[in-house]
């Protein structure tokens, strides 16, 4: 059976669960429940500390696990990316009080600085040249700098609300940029899987895939008369071409495509001033058989 690890809470808890259901993997429906087998899949879900999944995965305990690049990285365990999921977007920084001295990052030199991420931050201040004191706190690092632990900050960032509920503001570029994503092992000529491990490793890793892609697409549709299909079709190529079908009046075509959904409303801008008409969209659940880079992108 394989052994897989999700978010027991926190931000990527319950989008990583919504990707698995759409993947057609059953999930808990109770929170405390701390694991759950899908019989059906042969699969088992372990509901784990964000931060431990990376530490379970790189021990060999677990086959896989869903967690945030940023705290495989924090992990230092022997663990290699195997898809970003397309979640839990957000960015690594430095902040310091809005009226304060702080300013840039090379302001930081001799300073004190909370984080959770102390490798992260140590690597990071090695790299720039950079010598600070790093102070390591579990959590809510904002409130250190008004209670004079630090003079700096250096953790997570998604809206920016909570920095700017402290009067903090970020400084300098971004420390490190992370999503949600799939880990696994590092392999090891010593430690060998086996090939049915392998096996399903790779099933379940093409189906998340697949709701990755399916999730970056929309199917679009549309009549189209056949003057203008040439310039039609290099609006809406498709991932390999378009299905081009006839219709009664031997004048017009359909056309079924699947297009980026974040440029979905200006190709229909684009069609409509062709001609084609009835152009509606539907979403994609799921979608296989399509390369990849190896992130999930097309």
């Amino acid at each position: 059976m394989l052994r897989v690890a999700l978010p027991n809470k926190g931000t990527l808890a319950e989008p990583a669960a919504t990707m698995m259901r759409e993947a057609g993997y059953r999930q808990r429906s109770d929170s405390r429940d701390l694991s759950i087998a899908d019989e059906e899949n042969d699969i088992e879900f372990f509901y784990l500390r964000p931060k431990d999944i990376s530490t379970y995965v790189g021990s060999g305990d677990l086959h896989l696990g869903v967690t945030g690049a940023d705290l495989k990285e924090e992990s230092g365990s022997q663990v290699q990316s195997l898809l970003e999921l397309g979640f839990g977007a957000s960015k690594f920084r430095y902040a310091a009080l809005d009226e304060g001295q702080i300013k840039a990052i090379e302001d930081l030199e001799g300073k004190r600085i909370a984080t959770s991420y102390p490798r992260l931050v140590r690597a990071h201040l090695a790299r720039s040249r950079i010598r600070a004191e790093i102070v390591k706190l579990d959590g809510a690092v904002e409130i250190s700098v008004h209670l004079g632990l630090a003079d700096a900050v250096a953790d997570v960032v998604s809206s920016g609300r909570t920095l700017r509920q402290h009067g903090l503001v970020v400084i300098g570029e971004a420390i490190a940029e992370s999503q949600a994503t799939l880990i696994e092992r590092e392999p090891r000529p010593d430690r060998e899987q086996s090939a049915e491990v392998g096996a399903m490793k790779r099933v379940f890793t093409e189906r998340l895939r697949g709701v990755v892609l399916a999730r970056q697409y929309l199917m679009m549709e549309y009549d189209c008369p056949k003057s203008v299909k040439d310039a039609a079709v290099k609006i809406t190529p498709g991932l390999q071409a378009p299905t081009i079908s006839p219709l009664d009046d031997d004048a017009w075509v359909a056309v079924r495509s699947m297009v980026k959904r974040n440029k979905a409303n200006k190709v229909m801008d684009q069609l409509a001033a062709l001609g084609a008409k009835a152009i509606l969209t539907t979403d994609i659940r799921s979608c296989r058989a399509l390369k990849t880079n190896g992130n999930g992108q097309a």
